[in-house]
Protein backbone atom coordinates (compact mmCIF):
# COMPACT_ATOMS: atom_id res chain seq x y z
CA UNK A 1 0.00 0.00 0.00
CA UNK A 2 1.09 3.13 -1.28
CA UNK A 3 2.57 5.89 1.60
CA UNK A 4 -0.57 8.15 3.08
CA UNK A 5 0.30 11.52 1.58
CA UNK A 6 -1.67 15.25 2.31
CA UNK A 7 -2.97 17.92 -0.44
CA UNK A 8 -3.53 21.27 1.50
CA UNK A 9 -6.11 23.13 0.03
CA UNK A 10 -6.40 27.34 0.18
CA UNK A 11 -8.62 27.73 2.93
CA UNK A 12 -6.60 25.22 5.17
CA UNK A 13 -8.27 21.91 4.72
CA UNK A 14 -5.51 18.94 4.35
CA UNK A 15 -6.88 16.32 2.31
CA UNK A 16 -5.62 12.57 3.09
CA UNK A 17 -4.59 10.65 -0.02
CA UNK A 18 -3.09 7.37 -1.72
CA UNK A 19 -1.83 7.62 -5.43
CA UNK A 20 -0.10 4.61 -7.17
CA UNK A 21 1.10 5.87 -10.74
CA UNK A 22 0.51 3.58 -13.86
CA UNK A 23 -0.91 3.39 -17.22
CA UNK A 24 -4.56 4.65 -17.53
CA UNK A 25 -7.09 5.38 -17.01
CA UNK A 26 -6.57 5.91 -13.38
CA UNK A 27 -9.01 3.88 -11.19
CA UNK A 28 -10.51 6.81 -8.32
CA UNK A 29 -12.17 5.26 -5.44
CA UNK A 30 -14.92 7.38 -3.62
CA UNK A 31 -15.92 6.06 -0.20
CA UNK A 32 -19.70 6.08 1.30
CA UNK A 33 -20.89 8.44 3.68
CA UNK A 34 -18.75 8.52 7.13
CA UNK A 35 -16.19 5.85 5.58
CA UNK A 36 -12.56 6.56 4.23
CA UNK A 37 -9.63 5.44 2.23
CA UNK A 38 -9.34 2.21 4.68
CA UNK A 39 -11.91 -0.17 3.75
CA UNK A 40 -11.79 -3.42 2.06
CA UNK A 41 -13.14 -2.46 -1.49
CA UNK A 42 -11.19 0.98 -1.57
CA UNK A 43 -7.77 -1.05 0.02
CA UNK A 44 -8.29 -4.30 -2.63
CA UNK A 45 -9.03 -2.41 -5.81
CA UNK A 46 -5.37 0.16 -4.48
CA UNK A 47 -4.06 -3.21 -4.14
CA UNK A 48 -5.40 -4.36 -7.61
CA UNK A 49 -4.06 -1.79 -9.61
CA UNK A 50 -0.68 -1.54 -7.98
CA UNK A 51 -0.44 -4.82 -9.37
CA UNK A 52 -1.69 -4.25 -12.46
CA UNK A 53 0.60 -0.82 -13.24
CA UNK A 54 -2.29 1.15 -12.95
CA UNK A 55 -2.80 4.44 -11.54
CA UNK A 56 -5.47 5.06 -8.87
CA UNK A 57 -6.38 7.24 -6.11
CA UNK A 58 -7.64 6.95 -2.80
CA UNK A 59 -8.64 9.98 -0.47
CA UNK A 60 -10.36 10.75 3.01
CA UNK A 61 -13.33 13.54 1.99
CA UNK A 62 -12.70 16.87 5.11
CA UNK A 63 -14.00 15.50 8.40
CA UNK A 64 -12.82 11.53 7.67
CA UNK A 65 -10.51 9.54 8.15
CA UNK A 66 -7.24 11.54 8.17
CA UNK A 67 -7.86 14.24 6.60
CA UNK A 68 -8.76 17.58 8.80
CA UNK A 69 -11.80 19.01 8.84
CA UNK A 70 -14.84 18.60 11.30
CA UNK A 71 -17.68 16.22 9.83
CA UNK A 72 -20.10 18.55 10.59
CA UNK A 73 -19.06 21.09 7.74
CA UNK A 74 -18.47 18.75 5.26
CA UNK A 75 -21.19 18.49 1.65
CA UNK A 76 -21.63 16.52 -1.12
CA UNK A 77 -20.46 19.56 -3.28
CA UNK A 78 -17.28 20.71 -1.29
CA UNK A 79 -16.33 16.59 -1.26
CA UNK A 80 -17.14 16.93 -4.97
CA UNK A 81 -14.75 20.06 -5.28
CA UNK A 82 -11.79 18.38 -2.75
CA UNK A 83 -11.79 15.31 -5.48
CA UNK A 84 -11.50 17.32 -8.21
CA UNK A 85 -8.42 19.56 -7.12
CA UNK A 86 -6.43 15.92 -6.28
CA UNK A 87 -7.53 14.59 -10.12
CA UNK A 88 -6.52 17.93 -10.97
CA UNK A 89 -3.07 17.92 -9.42
CA UNK A 90 -1.55 14.38 -9.10
CA UNK A 91 -3.46 12.44 -12.48
CA UNK A 92 -2.21 12.31 -15.70
CA UNK A 93 -5.17 9.69 -16.88
CA UNK A 94 -8.65 9.73 -17.98
CA UNK A 95 -10.43 8.94 -14.79
CA UNK A 96 -12.68 5.90 -14.23
CA UNK A 97 -14.73 6.65 -11.25
CA UNK A 98 -16.14 3.54 -8.17
CA UNK A 99 -18.61 4.94 -6.11
CA UNK A 100 -19.67 3.22 -2.98
CA UNK A 101 -23.06 4.36 -1.90
CA UNK A 102 -23.06 8.29 -1.14
CA UNK A 103 -19.53 8.02 -2.96
CA UNK A 104 -21.98 6.90 -5.72
CA UNK A 105 -24.27 10.41 -5.88
CA UNK A 106 -20.96 11.90 -5.63
CA UNK A 107 -19.54 10.11 -8.43
CA UNK A 108 -22.14 11.51 -11.12
CA UNK A 109 -21.03 14.87 -9.76
CA UNK A 110 -17.54 14.68 -10.41
CA UNK A 111 -18.25 12.80 -13.67
CA UNK A 112 -19.99 16.31 -14.61
CA UNK A 113 -17.31 17.98 -13.85
CA UNK A 114 -14.46 15.96 -15.29
CA UNK A 115 -16.26 16.60 -18.66
CA UNK A 116 -13.45 14.26 -21.31
CA UNK A 117 -11.39 13.31 -18.93
CA UNK A 118 -14.22 10.81 -17.78
CA UNK A 119 -13.87 7.07 -19.05
CA UNK A 120 -15.99 5.00 -17.03
CA UNK A 121 -17.97 4.81 -14.15
CA UNK A 122 -18.79 1.98 -11.56
CA UNK A 123 -21.98 2.53 -8.75
CA UNK A 124 -21.90 -0.01 -6.00
CA UNK A 125 -25.56 0.38 -4.00
CA UNK A 126 -25.04 3.88 -5.36
CA UNK A 127 -27.61 6.32 -3.30
CA UNK A 128 -28.03 9.40 -5.19
CA UNK A 129 -30.75 11.79 -4.17
CA UNK A 130 -30.72 10.08 -0.29
CA UNK A 131 -31.77 13.07 1.01
CA UNK A 132 -35.07 12.87 -0.65
CA UNK A 133 -35.60 8.87 -0.93
CA UNK A 134 -33.88 8.20 2.67
CA UNK A 135 -36.12 10.21 5.16
CA UNK A 136 -39.63 10.74 6.04
CA UNK A 137 -41.62 14.01 6.01
CA UNK A 138 -41.31 14.32 10.10
CA UNK A 139 -37.43 13.93 9.70
CA UNK A 140 -36.84 15.90 6.69
CA UNK A 141 -38.47 18.87 8.80
CA UNK A 142 -35.99 18.61 11.54
CA UNK A 143 -33.20 19.17 8.51
CA UNK A 144 -34.73 21.66 6.86
CA UNK A 145 -35.31 23.38 10.34
CA UNK A 146 -31.47 23.09 11.12
CA UNK A 147 -31.69 20.25 12.90
CA UNK A 148 -29.13 17.56 13.49
CA UNK A 149 -30.38 13.99 12.99
CA UNK A 150 -29.18 10.99 14.63
CA UNK A 151 -29.71 7.22 13.75
CA UNK A 152 -29.09 3.79 14.87
CA UNK A 153 -25.55 3.44 13.00
CA UNK A 154 -26.19 -0.78 11.93
CA UNK A 155 -21.77 -0.94 11.77
CA UNK A 156 -20.53 0.99 15.16
CA UNK A 157 -21.61 1.75 18.43
CA UNK A 158 -22.26 5.76 18.45
CA UNK A 159 -25.21 7.03 16.20
CA UNK A 160 -25.14 8.51 12.65
CA UNK A 161 -25.70 12.48 12.53
CA UNK A 162 -27.19 13.88 9.56
CA UNK A 163 -26.34 17.89 9.94
CA UNK A 164 -28.60 20.39 7.99
CA UNK A 165 -26.03 21.63 5.76
CA UNK A 166 -25.63 18.12 4.34
CA UNK A 167 -28.47 17.55 4.12
CA UNK A 168 -29.68 21.26 1.73
CA UNK A 169 -26.48 20.73 -0.20
CA UNK A 170 -27.78 17.30 -1.44
CA UNK A 171 -31.01 18.91 -1.62
CA UNK A 172 -29.42 21.58 -4.08
CA UNK A 173 -27.30 18.60 -5.76
CA UNK A 174 -30.39 15.78 -6.79
CA UNK A 175 -29.54 13.71 -9.58
CA UNK A 176 -32.47 12.08 -11.16
CA UNK A 177 -34.76 14.47 -11.10
CA UNK A 178 -33.90 14.92 -15.06
CA UNK A 179 -31.68 12.90 -18.00
CA UNK A 180 -28.20 13.21 -16.45
CA UNK A 181 -26.04 13.61 -19.16
CA UNK A 182 -23.01 11.26 -19.39
CA UNK A 183 -22.56 9.08 -22.49
CA UNK A 184 -19.66 7.03 -20.83
CA UNK A 185 -19.85 3.32 -20.13
CA UNK A 186 -21.76 2.71 -16.54
CA UNK A 187 -22.11 -0.30 -14.54
CA UNK A 188 -23.75 -0.42 -11.66
CA UNK A 189 -23.61 -3.34 -8.96
CA UNK A 190 -26.29 -3.60 -5.98
CA UNK A 191 -27.65 -6.52 -3.85
CA UNK A 192 -31.06 -7.49 -3.85
CA UNK A 193 -30.83 -8.07 0.16
CA UNK A 194 -29.94 -4.31 0.78
CA UNK A 195 -31.66 -2.79 3.56
CA UNK A 196 -30.48 0.76 3.35
CA UNK A 197 -30.33 1.62 -0.79
CA UNK A 198 -33.26 0.15 -2.27
CA UNK A 199 -31.75 -1.88 -5.37
CA UNK A 200 -34.80 0.17 -7.20
CA UNK A 201 -32.19 3.18 -6.89
CA UNK A 202 -29.82 1.62 -9.63
CA UNK A 203 -32.60 0.75 -12.02
CA UNK A 204 -33.70 4.60 -11.87
CA UNK A 205 -30.56 5.73 -12.01
CA UNK A 206 -30.44 3.36 -14.97
CA UNK A 207 -32.60 5.18 -16.79
CA UNK A 208 -32.15 8.52 -15.51
CA UNK A 209 -28.49 8.38 -17.24
CA UNK A 210 -28.13 9.82 -21.11
CA UNK A 211 -25.65 6.67 -21.73
CA UNK A 212 -26.90 3.35 -24.09
CA UNK A 213 -23.43 1.51 -22.41
CA UNK A 214 -25.09 1.00 -19.12
CA UNK A 215 -25.80 -1.82 -16.91
CA UNK A 216 -27.42 -3.16 -13.53
CA UNK A 217 -26.18 -6.17 -11.86
CA UNK A 218 -28.40 -7.38 -8.96
CA UNK A 219 -26.93 -9.18 -6.49
CA UNK A 220 -28.83 -12.53 -5.00
CA UNK A 221 -27.78 -12.04 -1.41
CA UNK A 222 -24.90 -9.76 0.89
CA UNK A 223 -25.84 -6.66 2.12
CA UNK A 224 -25.29 -2.92 1.90
CA UNK A 225 -21.61 -3.26 1.56
CA UNK A 226 -20.81 -6.12 -0.66
CA UNK A 227 -17.75 -6.68 0.68
CA UNK A 228 -17.73 -10.21 0.66
CA UNK A 229 -15.11 -12.05 -1.34
CA UNK A 230 -17.08 -12.95 -3.99
CA UNK A 231 -18.85 -9.12 -4.50
CA UNK A 232 -14.76 -8.10 -4.53
CA UNK A 233 -14.05 -10.17 -7.33
CA UNK A 234 -17.43 -9.72 -9.07
CA UNK A 235 -16.32 -5.58 -8.52
CA UNK A 236 -12.68 -6.29 -10.05
CA UNK A 237 -13.98 -8.45 -13.02
CA UNK A 238 -16.29 -5.42 -13.87
CA UNK A 239 -13.36 -2.54 -13.31
CA UNK A 240 -11.22 -4.57 -15.89
CA UNK A 241 -13.95 -4.99 -18.44
CA UNK A 242 -14.05 -1.37 -18.22
CA UNK A 243 -10.11 -1.14 -18.70
CA UNK A 244 -9.82 -3.61 -21.45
Amino acid sequence: MAETQFHDLPDGRRIAFRHTPGTGPALVFLPGYMSDMDGTKATTLFAWAQEQGREALLLDYSGCGQSSGDFADGALSIWRDEVMSLIGSYLSHPVLLVGSSMGGWLMLMVARALGNRLHAMVGIAAAPDFTSWGYDEAERARLAGGETLLRHNPYGPEPTPTHAKFWADGEANKQLTDTIPLACPVRLLHSRADSEVPPRISLDLADKLYSEDVQVTLIKGGDHRLSREGDIALLLRVVQSLIE
